[in-house]
């Protein structure tokens, strides 16, 4: 068996762990293809525009993150300049000072000096005093130079991040610009075939070979996942879950899936295009993929044989191997699939058996 990585309290997952189990869950995928039927239906068209937007849309996070890590950066470096700034203007001020002073008690000729009269102790008194105002001049200059070095040095830096964030932002534009032209490629084909994908709605055998796939997927995941267990038991959390998403609770567990009269295994949540989608706890992503019937659909687990499962989104931010912890953003809602409807499907599984997630979770 892989030797996944462990949940909480483990080590990090290492770039091995994760190649491995990649490359099982992608063997997963290829076997399951393997037994499908070789008709093809309209829906399978939309694979390649529904995983492109996904991401695309993983991209762009990756990218809206980065540039306000940037702006951030520059911020700093805009505050500390103002710093340096103020302090240059100080110090040139405290030199002005200084070099006056020392212009005012400039050494006496040591002849002049002699034939004076004046007190000697008075003169080296002068020259001692004159000494210190030099040092501290120089110690001064010194600083100043320094400071002149390390504006310099702020200003090559802030000029560096507004080049990288210049580059992020074009980057940026052009992951938007991609998603609008896979948005327009998927919604033609979309209505091309929604005559096809109403009335397959209402084939029961269109349903049932959808949770057929899915089912088979989640017997494969269990014989590929470690027996690792998380440092805090998912049996533990029982009843203080929170909903992956906000929305409109409208499809309910083991109520009948429209005409077809099948029973839903999980819940639908009506949302708007967008939202961010949570991992309800602790856990590693093991699937994130297109599936016909489900649309780009990532699946975590939770130890003790605990799986929550995320469908119909519009784009998946993480993929196979990647660690969660409650709360993260892990998906954005969408209609992928053929849905109609933009939202979630979301269930929750123990030792492949799906099981009520509203007596999970607190609805408040």
């Amino acid at each position: 068996m892989l030797a996944c990585v462990a949940l909480a309290g483990q080590a990090a997952p290492s770039e091995n762990d994760l190649r491995a189990l990649r490359g099982r869950i992608e063997s997963l995928q290829k076997e399951l293809d393997a037994k499908e039927s070789e008709r093809q239906e309209a829906r399978d068209a939309l694979r390649e525009s529904e995983r492109a937007i996904s991401e695309a849309n993983r991209t762009l996070a990756q990218l809206e993150a980065q540039a306000r890590q940037l702006r951030a950066e520059s911020a700093k470096i805009a505050e500390q300049k103002k710093s340096v700034e103020r302090a240059l203007a100080q110090r040139q001020a405290s030199a002005e000072r200084l070099l006056l002073a020392r212009q005012l008690l400039a050494g006496p000729d040591v002849l002049r000096a002699a034939l004076s009269g004046d007190d000697p102790a008075h003169a080296g008194r002068r020259l001692h005093y004159m000494s210190y105002v030099s040092r501290a001049a120089a110690a001064l200059l010194a600083s100043y130079r320094a400071d002149l070095e390390a504006l310099e040095r702020l200003a090559r830096d802030a000029q560096g991040k507004r080049d990288s964030l210049r580059s992020v932002e074009q980057a940026a534009r052009a992951d938007r610009a991609r998603i609008v032209r896979e948005r327009q490629a998927r919604q033609l084909v979309l209505n091309r075939t929604i005559g096809e994908i109403r009335q397959n709605r209402r084939q029961i055998s269109v349903l049932k070979a959808d949770e057929s796939r899915l089912a088979r997927l989640i017997d494969g995941l269990g014989r590929v996942l470690s027996k690792v267990e998380p440092a805090q038991p998912f049996s533990k959390l029982r009843g203080n879950l929170r909903l992956p998403v906000r929305g409109e609770l409208t499809g309910r567990f083991g109520a009948p899936r429209g005409a077809s009269g099948m029973e839903a295994k999980g819940v639908f949540i009506r949302a708007r295009e967008g939202e961010p989608v949570r991992a309800v706890a602790r856990g590693q992503v093991v699937y994130a993929d297109w599936m016909r019937g489900f649309g780009n659909l990532l699946i975590v687990d939770h130890g003790e044989s605990y799986l929550s499962i995320y469908a119909n989104n519009e784009a998946l931010l993480k993929t196979v191997g990647d660690v969660v912890a409650t709360g993260d953003p892990i998906a954005v809602t969408g209609a992928s699939g053929g849905n109609e409807e933009s939202g979630l499907y979301f269930e929750l599984r123990h030792l492949g058996r799906p099981f009520d997630p509203l007596r999970w979770v607190r609805l408040k």
